[in-house]
């Protein structure tokens, strides 16, 4: 093509980009008005998050709770009340009061990890009858949160329990746990038990001090306030579409901060005074930080699934088949086994379709049993068979003595050594297998190593090489205050310019004067 007829591209008229650009400034300080309020809201409880996490009740405070597992009396033959060829995803016995009770997960939800309480409601059946337990009364649930408190150290006793729907802190789980009892006790911490009614089970447990600092801390940080946080599908779309507009706030700020910065004489300065120039720094200095921040969140919600993740039928796969028949011959055979003393639970440990049982004590400790009774200690081919019987090769497998990019606790510590599996598939899958009782304890497909780095390692800037503290506090304090300071700064000037613009509609005929901005756009 001849040079004469080649058109080069020429850039859009001046007019044109300043039409562009007045566009982004408005969008820019108006949505600022009251999303840079929620995004101070989110900095500010960000620094409490840092410290103080969500309560919930984790695996030791649980094990805590329970008695002694008692198998003195003769337990139940189970082949008239649960038919062998029912499916179960996991099975466990516990002490119920004076009584050991079984408890079976039906298939629907992820296996549990050992002395972890199970994802989805079991059925409880008594172990010494083998007949279904009764929905607990008032009474017997205060008796239970007694018992319950005192092996777990907690001083006082239980007041009279309440029945719940849902609160603050059981809004996540409340509606399969019904009935739930809320139970308060008259110690100095201000302690509440959740106990559901018709398992028995301690579902939550709280303090002054963790609803005190939650509610300064993950309920705004997570707009997580009750009336919100019942309705899934709306708190989604909240969340996913303020983090959104959050990413366009802090991007077109960037845009600004950065066209604003250069004059025309070529050199390079801020050209606000006041709030507006300290808005103007913390924006060049902290802004890719911030939208590092809101997107992440944002992908913290897997919107329109971008992340999701298939690692989780990995549990299924690797322990096979649980059926009500293995249920049954779990309890013959638990009064003959050589438990470790101050045994809490008994529960399936399924491992490339054999069945196992998993000991667990009180601090935590697991002994493996195989399905003849005889400790059976975790070995590295049980591990390799389980993974080729499901049609996968293995590129590496051993056993992990340290936390990796994947295994770790962000706060508080894992239990470790651990077996590590990476699997030669499209994924390179990690499987990451307790070398207690054989259990599938994480595991990571490509997408969810992608999770990983978004959430943890962006939102929470938690890599390994800033993660201990207190390097990682010395980090992360000054760059959320730099952030807070942009989002206040904003939140601020932008209240100020519509109580200004209010003031002058009131008074069309007044000249108004401010200092706030030398030439504002």
């Amino acid at each position: 093509m001849p040079a004469s007829l080649v058109q080069k591209r020429r850039p859009p008229p001046a007019h044109w980009r300043a039409a562009v650009l007045r566009a982004i400034v408005w969008a820019h300080r108006w949505l600022g008005v009251g999303l840079g309020l929620v995004m101070l809201v989110w900095c500010l409880s960000g620094f409490v998050m840092m410290y103080v996490d969500y309560p919930r009740l984790t695996a030791a405070e649980r094990r805590l709770g329970l008695a002694p597992l008692d198998l003195s009396q003769p337990l139940a033959d189970l082949s008239g009340s649960l038919p062998a060829e029912t499916m179960l995803a996991g099975f466990r016995l516990e002490m119920l009061g004076d009584r050991p009770v079984l408890r079976l997960q039906p298939v629907g939800g992820h296996g549990p990890r050992p002395g972890e309480q199970m994802r989805a409601t079991p059925l409880l059946l008594d172990a010494v009858t083998g007949q279904p337990v009764a929905t607990l009364t008032a009474e017997q649930v205060v008796t239970l949160a007694d018992d319950a408190a005192r092996r777990s150290g907690i001083a006082g006793t239980a007041l009279e329990a309440e029945l719940i729907e849902a609160d603050q802190w059981t809004v996540q789980n409340a509606r399969r746990h019904q009935p739930l009892y809320k139970v308060p006790f008259n110690d100095a911490a201000g302690s509440v038990l959740y106990v559901a009614g018709a398992s028995g089970e301690l579902v939550q447990q709280t303090t002054r001090w963790e609803r005190f600092w939650g509610w300064l801390g993950a309920v705004p940080h997570w707009l997580y306030p009750t009336l919100l946080r019942q309705q899934p599908v709306l708190w989604t779309q909240v969340v996913i579409w303020l983090s959104l507009a959050g990413c366009f706030l802090t991007l077109a700020g960037i845009i600004i901060g950065l066209v604003r910065l250069r004059r025309r004489d070529g050199s390079l300065s801020v050209p606000y005074r006041g709030l507006w120039r300290w808005h103007h720094v913390s924006g060049l200095v902290a802004g890719l930080l911030t939208l590092s921040w809101v997107a992440s969140g944002l992908l913290s919600m897997n919107p329109w699934g971008l992340l999701d993740s298939e690692a989780g039928q990995w549990r299924g796969r690797l322990a096979g088949t649980l059926t009500g028949a293995d249920a049954a011959h779990a309890l013959a055979l638990a009064p003959g086994l050589a438990l470790p003393p101050d045994t809490v639970m008994l529960e399936a440990a399924p491992l490339g379709g054999r069945l196992y049982l998993a000991a667990v004590t009180r601090d935590g400790q697991i002994q493996r049993f195989d399905a003849g009774g005889r400790p059976a200690p975790l070995k590295e081919t049980e591990i390799s068979d389980a993974i080729t019987t499901s049609g996968t090769h293995i590129t590496e497998l051993g056993l992990l003595t340290e936390p990796d990019d994947y295994y770790y606790a962000h706060k508080g510590v894992v239990a470790l050594p651990i077996w590590r599996a990476i699997l030669a598939d499209a994924e390179a899958t990690r499987l990451y297998i307790d070398a207690g009782s054989g259990v599938l304890l994480r595991a990571f497909d490509a997408p969810a190593r992608q999770f990983r780095w978004w959430q943890d390692g962006l939102h929470r800037l938690d890599f390994a090489w800033i993660r201990a503290r207190p390097l990682w506090d010395l980090l992360v304090i000054p760059a959320l205050a730099a952030v807070s300071l942009l989002c206040a700064t904003g939140s601020w000037m932008g209240l100020r310019r519509l109580g200004l613009k209010r003031r002058r509609r009131r008074r069309p005929g007044r000249v108004q004067r401010t200092t706030m901005l030398s030439n504002p756009p």
